[in-house]
């Protein structure tokens, strides 16, 4: 086996890829570059009843947006079917595979018999007597020897299982397709995979890998098991329901690729500092396997928002502008690049990721709906508001004239507001939410000054009487 680093991600196409899968991916990829080695992306796609054909270019696409890009075009197993049998008719000559003529209802039978027995079902126990020559048209099935194993994983340490996790299992189907078991043992040997870093899931098969290296009398590489990425409770492995969503949903939400490599990064890993903010080139520079924790890492949503904001703010203005082009409101398709950009400039320290563009920015381009407006004075979500409802009617009033008066500066009406707030000997958690309600039709905004500015004098009185005229 060559002494270079070459990792690979080695999905099956069987549906969108999700968190986990992509940083297996990513804990390839990093191990790969750092080495100064080559990442492979092999397409696993010889389960054929799961197949799902648009799979394959969605796990590509996914790759591509984050910047884990491989060394070579995809491998395909369904394209190496004869380079399995060629292996696969060693194991036949050397007596370490045979037909496998047993029925699916003889299978269950046996199956039954053990579980009746309350002992754990081998299959090596059943092995026919006489199997009859392998012509592709039965299962081919590796003929294991049981006996006591030891070994290294890169992340979980010491690692050993007895004879009873080794049994004989399906390498060749009848369809003339090989099983993972096989196939993957085989690829990694001819493409000199240095490194088989994969999921907690496979553990308790490695004793089988192991029997079936030595079979084949092939060095394994080294081999690094990835726990979970756990739910939000951190009790159980992630799944759709917790939030394990198709990674390009992400990418339709307006999350920055840099924040989830570095997420996904620091999911059940970190450097040994405190440090969470990782640009590539540093997760390149100190990755390490040894340093991925053994018990599972769990998904924190909360996590991944600060994270995308932050990377958010570090952006210039101009290439948050380019970012953001498909996520504006439909009432901003009208309005000129350079408005929008002081928009921008505006919502940069709030957005999480840019989908929420829209709902934070739509008042900018069209008036807010008078009905919301009143509810949230009746029914204000404000708590100063809720505790002690001002006389709306004055307040506004008193807006009104103040900033009639005014140069429409944002230091201007800065200055102009808070002397209000000493003459209607109030607060600005009172003031303020009154004046948004009537300007954004929301309990939310950017700060107040930037907002009025923006929006201009004759658009912010305008508002600001039309919210004093509902209410009377």
């Amino acid at each position: 086996m060559s002494q270079k680093v070459r990792t690979r991600f080695a999905p099956s196409p069987t549906g969108y890829l999700h968190v986990g899968g992509v940083r297996t991916a990513l804990f390839a990829w990093l191990v790969a570059k750092q080495a100064g080695g080559q990442f492979i992306l092999r397409i696993e796609d010889t389960d054929r009843s799961r197949h799902v054909a648009e799979s394959e270019q969605h796990i590509i696409d996914s790759l591509q947006w984050l910047g884990i890009e491989p060394n070579q075009k995809p491998v395909r197993q369904s394209q190496r079917l004869d380079i399995y049998k060629q292996w696969a008719q060693k194991l036949i000559e050397t007596g370490r595979a045979y037909a496998d003529t047993t029925s699916p209802d003889h299978l269950e039978a046996i199956r039954q018999k053990a579980k009746e027995a309350k002992r754990p079902f081998l299959f090596r126990d059943h092995r026919p007597d006489n199997p009859p020559a392998w012509d592709g048209s039965l299962p081919l099935r590796f003929k294991s020897e049981p006996k006591v194993y030891k070994w290294h994983d890169e992340v979980m340490g010491k690692l050993s299982a007895g004879p009873e996790a080794i049994d004989d299992f399906i390498i060749i189907k009848s369809d003339g397709y090989p099983t993972y078991n096989f196939a993957h043992i085989i690829d990694d040997h001819e493409m000199n995979i240095s490194h088989v870093i994969r999921s907690q899931e496979f553990l308790p098969s490695v004793p089988k890998f192991l029997n079936l290296y030595e079979a084949l009398q092939i060095e394994r590489p080294k081999l690094a098991t990835l726990p979970y990425v756990m739910g939000p409770d951190g009790q159980k492995k992630l799944s759709k329901r917790d939030g394990a969503k198709d990674i390009l949903d992400y990418k339709r939400q307006g999350y920055l690729p840099k924040a989830l490599v570095n997420f996904l990064a620091t999911l059940g890993w970190n450097d040994g500092t405190e440090q969470e903010i990782f640009s590539v080139d540093e997760l390149i520079e100190k990755f390490d396997l040894s340093r991925v924790q053994r018990s599972g890492a769990r998904f924190d949503e909360q996590r991944l928002l600060w994270m995308n904001g932050h990377y958010i703010r570090q952006l210039s203005l101009d290439e948050l502008s380019q970012k953001a082009e498909d996520f504006w409101p439909d009432s901003a398709k009208k309005a000129d690049k350079p408005y929008k950009k002081v928009v921008l400039g505006l919502v940069q320290e709030r957005l999480k990721y840019l989908a929420e563009l829209a709902k934070l920015t739509k008042f900018f381009f069209a008036e807010p709906d008078m009905k919301n407006v009143l509810k949230l004075y009746k029914e204000p979500i404000d708590k100063q508001l809720q505790k002690n409802p001002p006389d709306y009617h004055a307040f506004l009033r008193a807006v009104i004239k103040e900033l009639g008066a005014s140069s429409f500066s944002a230091e201007d009406i800065k200055d102009c507001l808070n002397k209000l707030l000493e003459s209607l000997d109030t607060k600005p958690a009172v003031l303020f939410p009154i004046i948004r309600i009537a300007i954004t039709g929301s309990s939310v905004s950017p700060e107040i000054f930037g907002t009025l500015h923006v929006l201009g004098k004759e658009k912010s009185l305008h508002r600001l009487k039309n919210a004093l005229q509902s209410l009377e």
